[in-house]
């Protein structure tokens, strides 16, 4: 009798998931794909065989070479208001074989073009999304933020559209309030002055809108703490690690002690910053501190004088 045939995602499906070698304990598996077999490094038991190879029959030996030969498109993504699932008509009037095209064909290709750019946006809605993702790029983009968060906050816009929370609202502001809650969920240190300044608006509007997205969707935003912000100043102030690990320790005592409650997050971390690079003979100014900061010296000096008091640091004069 023939053995009934079965489907290729069913005997990729079926493959054993081994973790240990049954026969000596080991942890240490290989793979053999030209013997098809799961070998125990160890011992040398073989655990498994005729393993469904699921690598590629190609090969390539640089990335032009692996983008080329793969027939895999682009993974998903949330910055594009299609998710990158629509297709793109090359911008070079060339033909597949690289000559240039004649000047009708042009004509025809600059036509598709127009059609396919209409085509690619059908409604409203539509529309509104691919400004405010476009905006959300730029707007990353200006505050060197990673792609990760870019599309953090692209799944919080497209959350409010779907909740018809933008009507009425500028895009601008709810764009800002969006990569404002991203830096927030991801626990990336940016300030709601940063953004604002970035995006050319007022820190209370985006504050508002910001208020209202996180009441309307539902979202836990966790508060921002000081420890992101104390590294990113002795990044840019330019300091030691080790006054960058004490200035860390320094806000850690603290919040066991409960002396950052109230406090403005970028306030004790300068004033950390400072008390840090004071104690390591590595002179920073209250005034270049602040400026990075985006702070007052008068609210260094006054976080600065509460930390040595309640943690009786002793600072050479």
């Amino acid at each position: 009798m023939e053995e009934p045939q079965t489907d290729l995602g069913e005997a990729v499906q079926a493959q054993p998931k081994v973790r240990v070698c049954p026969e000596c304990g080991g942890s240490k598996l290989m793979r053999d794909y030209d013997a098809a077999e799961i070998v125990c490094v160890s011992c040398g038991c073989v655990i498994a065989e005729k393993l469904a190879d699921s690598r590629p029959e190609w090969r390539a030996f640089d990335d032009e070479q692996r983008a080329k030969r793969a027939r895999a498109g682009a993974p998903l993504t949330y910055t594009i208001h299609d998710k990158g699932l629509s297709t793109v008509i090359d911008w070079r009037d060339r033909r597949g074989s690289g000559r240039q095209m004649t000047a009708t064909e042009r004509l025809d290709m600059y036509k598709l073009r127009k059609w396919q750019r209409r085509v690619r946006v059908s409604d409203a809605t539509e529309r509104n999304l691919a400004v405010a993702l476009s905006e959300l790029s730029k707007l990353a983009s200006a505050l060197n933020l990673p792609k990760n968060l870019l599309e953090t906050a692209s799944v919080i816009y497209r959350r409010a559209i779907k909740k018809r929370l933008i009507r009425g609202r500028s895009i601008h502001n709810v764009t800002a309030a969006a990569i404002y809650m991203s830096c927030r969920q991801c626990g990336v240190p940016r300030t709601l002055d940063e953004i604002a300044t970035a995006s050319s608006l007022s820190k209370k509007d985006i504050g508002r809108s910001y208020r209202f997205m996180v009441r309307e969707l539902e979202t836990f935003v966790p508060p921002s703490t000081s420890r992101h912000y104390a590294a990113r100043f002795s990044n840019k102030l330019v300091i030691s690690g080790k006054a960058e690990a004490m200035a860390i320790r320094i806000l850690e005592t603290a919040t066991r002690m409960k002396l950052t409650s109230g406090r403005g997050p970028t306030g004790i971390a300068a004033a950390a910053t400072y008390i840090a690079a004071v104690l390591t003979n590595e002179r920073k100014t209250q005034r270049e501190i602040a400026e990075i900061a985006n702070v007052t010296e008068v609210t260094i000096r006054n976080r600065y004088k509460e930390l040595l008091e309640k943690l009786f640091i002793e600072v050479p004069m």
